[in-house]
């Protein structure tokens, strides 16, 4: 088929695609409203070794997935609960924390995700207290050189996670949209058959029409 012929099926059923957008948009943003919104909060902690020294670096490089062994565990999350009176159970806790370890920058990243935002925050910012106070810990049974500190640069911020009712708005409508276009081709594969124009049987025989029938309600 030429161009002229697609933007022909697009003009005589392109709002097939806009309805079907239209209706998978408003599908989209009612169901991102009615599910219960989710925040993440996330809290950094700096791993900083007394001195910059090449077996010290080495041997902090080979610790620091202990550290995040040491954080992923119900008992530090029986402690956050006890640290903040929590009525929540340590598994359920420890379900929402995810920690993550960066060997390049040397950072330890805590992520809490929770229906409350403020309470994800405090989590999160215990959890890092937390890492601190172990850190502090083993650094009192070691040389003053061989010491290692994790500081929280800053407190933890939390964001909306989910319902991303924006981003699932616009997927969508893209969506819907596409299904509309294989919607119109389908019903035009279906219709090929059926002879409307003079163009229609010039395409299905392949030969130019000499004469047809004129219609007669145009001939009266």
């Amino acid at each position: 088929m030429s161009l002229i012929d697609y933007g022909r099926i697009l003009f005589r059923r392109g709002w097939i695609m806009l309805l079907l957008a239209a209706v998978a948009a408003v599908s989209a943003y009612a169901l991102s409203r009615i599910q219960t919104p989710l925040y993440r909060a996330t809290q950094l902690v700096l791993i900083q070794p007394a001195r910059a020294d090449l077996g010290l670096a080495e041997g902090l490089l080979r610790e620091i997935n202990s550290y995040q062994v040491f954080l992923s565990s119900s008992e530090r999350a029986q402690e956050v609960i006890d640290a903040l009176q929590l009525d929540m159970l340590a598994d359920s806790v420890l379900g929402a924390t995810q920690i993550t370890v960066n060997r390049e920058n040397l950072t330890v990243q805590i992520d809490v995700t929770l229906e409350n935002g403020d309470l994800a925050a405090q989590v999160a910012r215990q959890w890092g207290d937390l890492f601190a106070e172990y850190r502090e810990r083993d650094n009192q049974i070691r040389r003053q050189e061989d010491r290692v500190r994790a500081i929280l640069p800053d407190k933890a911020i939390y964001t909306l996670y989910s319902p991303r009712t924006a981003l699932n708005v616009i997927a969508g409508a893209v969506l819907g949209f596409l299904l509309g276009g294989v919607l119109v081709f389908v019903l035009e594969y279906l219709e090929s058959a059926i002879v409307h124009r003079r163009e229609d049987v010039e395409r299905l025989f392949d030969q130019p029409l000499l004469a047809a029938i004129p219609d007669m309600e145009v001939s009266r």
